[in-house]
């Protein structure tokens, strides 16, 4: 079991790292967005720099409906879904596994990879076209949501095991 804590707290650092660099850069795009800063228009493109160079950053579709919704909403929910992520790490490093947070952990986690792609997905293809491959990754958050519900069915399981050991010592 120490390897797992091992693993699990670099995973869970990894994770909510990545949270953050994702939060990061939504909030700077938006930024530069709106504010017009570091930006170089050309036709139908928008090339957002680095900050306080002329270094190419992100590279964007000079339409508003882009910008929503194939750049910053796919930014905002993959900072969701890291978070979520790093949450399910840090239920295994616990000293204690089986508890009703670490299963609100994991319930949160499976509840939004199963609901959240197909819901953005669908609200997204009103506004614009959907890339075959973006089904691909739609279907890989339900097998990985679907995982994780049978993980907290055996976390529920050993809760109630738990509490049942609790009452007859």
């Amino acid at each position: 079991m120490k390897k797992t804590k091992i693993i699990s707290k670099i995973l869970y650092a990894l994770t909510r790292s990545l949270s953050w660099i994702y939060l990061a850069i939504g909030l700077y795009g938006t930024f530069a967005w709106i504010t017009k800063t570091n930006i170089q228009i050309a036709d139908t493109t928008t090339i957002i720099n680095y900050p306080f160079t002329d270094i190419s950053f992100l590279i964007l579709d000079n339409d508003q409906s882009y910008f929503l919704f194939a750049f910053l909403l796919p930014v905002l929910s993959y900072t969701l879904f890291f978070w979520l992520l790093s949450n399910v790490f840090k239920v295994f490093y616990q000293d204690k596994l089986f508890t009703n947070p670490n299963i609100g952990h994991l319930k949160r986690f499976y509840l939004a990879n199963i609901t959240l792609p197909i819901v953005l997905v669908a609200f997204s293809s009103f506004f614009i076209a959907i890339e075959k491959g973006i089904f691909i990754i739609v279907a890989l958050h339900l097998v990985l949501g679907v995982f994780i519900f049978i993980i907290s069915e055996i976390f529920h399981q050993g809760l109630s095991l738990q509490n049942e050991q609790d009452l007859y010592i």
